[in-house]
């Protein structure tokens, strides 16, 4: 399965979904952001990748939906509702990310 995290700059909460889940057997993870300068910026080619779409924000969710409506057929869009609070790979993030994902994906 292939996951696409989606936040604003791609530096620490997507990052972070990226590298946790691929640890995962069987789950393939990349991490982008929304905003222009982004380590990774949202594609098309993203979205295609994608089986699931995870964001952050409800903003992020807007934006992904409001962008790529013809490319998210068949694809499932979920806000995982995670702040801006946290740095890269920082405990917390790690542990919510592991309790949110789940309601969504079959891991």
């Amino acid at each position: 399965m292939n996951l696409l995290f989606v936040c604003s700059e791609n530096r620490l909460r997507s990052p972070t979904g990226e590298e946790v889940f691929c640890e995962y057997e069987g789950i393939n993870a990349i991490g982008c952001g929304t905003n222009a300068d982004a380590e990774t910026p949202l594609s098309g080619d993203l979205i295609e990748w994608a089986d699931a779409i995870l964001v952050m924000e409800k903003s992020h969710r807007n934006k992904v939906a409001k962008k790529y409506r013809d490319l998210l057929n068949g694809k499932k869009l979920a806000c995982l509702d995670i702040p801006d609070n946290y740095e890269r790979m920082q405990p917390e993030l790690v542990r919510l990310l592991k309790s949110k994902v789940p309601k969504f994906v079959r891991l």
